[in-house]
């Protein structure tokens, strides 16, 4: 490794630990899946709160918040048991684009998935070591019925399209990464950390702009994977946690 690299790897690794810990949780999306605490709730609700991340995170707490509310506080039990009658004050939600049309769409998706599965994370592990097909598999599972909405194909990401997945990125880095640090979850076994791919929103593509991370005009998958890869020089096995350190960089510095 030149000096360049372990002169960012050193400070990286800074970063990365002043953020990555429990204070960390509160004020980021991530807190909304950290009030459960049986797998399936956990996974529910961090996936339907990472596609709703975009905007200021306050808002995209409380609207994540609300959704879990309005089941209860149990979106487990809830989708393996609601009636017609139960899905009516979901059809009046929103947030951004996001609408009732979409949200009764994921609620579909959720009790079909899991009437045959115990986790979610078997949606994600029909392509082991390759995360761009991986999530093309997952986008074409997700949307398999023929009475998915157009509309709400633009809600969750696919490589296929050239996106960068940043919030299905994200969910699988708060689903798969595991340490001693508390923030991530670390409840699936069948992804390998090393695969992973950097979520690379707004403030993470800046940051590693500025600090010679990215070298492409635009921003799609691609991009996430040259990130990634250098990321990997500077972790091979755990890339994706220098999300925390650039996430950080960029919100809070």
């Amino acid at each position: 490794m030149g000096r360049k690299w372990s002169s960012l790897k050193r400070y990286l690794d800074q970063k990365y630990l002043q953020y990555n810990n429990p204070e960390f949780i509160a004020e980021d999306p991530i807190c909304v899946p950290h009030q459960f605490s049986c797998q399936q709730d956990i996974e529910i609700a961090g996936f339907w709160t990472a596609m709703l991340a975009w905007g200021q995170r306050p808002i995209i707490i409380k609207k994540s918040r609300q959704l879990m509310n309005m089941m209860d506080d149990a979106p487990y039990e809830f989708v393996r048991g609601y009636q017609k009658r139960d899905l009516k004050p979901f059809e009046d939600f929103k947030h951004r684009t996001f609408n009732g049309t979409d949200t009764l769409y994921f609620l579909d998706f959720f009790a079909r998935f899991y009437r045959d599965n115990d986790s979610l994370e078997e949606a994600f592990t029909t392509v082991p070591g390759d995360m761009k097909a991986s999530l093309t598999k997952f986008h074409g599972l997700f949307f398999e019925t023929d009475y998915a909405p157009q509309r709400t194909r633009k809600h969750v990401a696919t490589p296929e399209r050239r996106s960068a997945c940043k919030r299905l990125n994200m969910f699988l880095r708060w689903m798969v990464r595991k340490d001693d640090r508390g923030v991530d979850f670390g409840l699936w076994r069948k992804i390998n950390v090393a695969d992973l791919i950097c979520p690379c929103d707004l403030h993470v593509d800046r940051v590693a702009r500025t600090l010679g991370l990215i070298s492409r005009s635009q921003t799609d998958w691609a991009t996430a994977v040259e990130l990634t890869n250098n990321l990997k020089k500077l972790d091979p096995q755990d890339p994706v946690k220098y999300d925390f350190a650039l996430f950080g960089l960029g919100v809070m510095e």
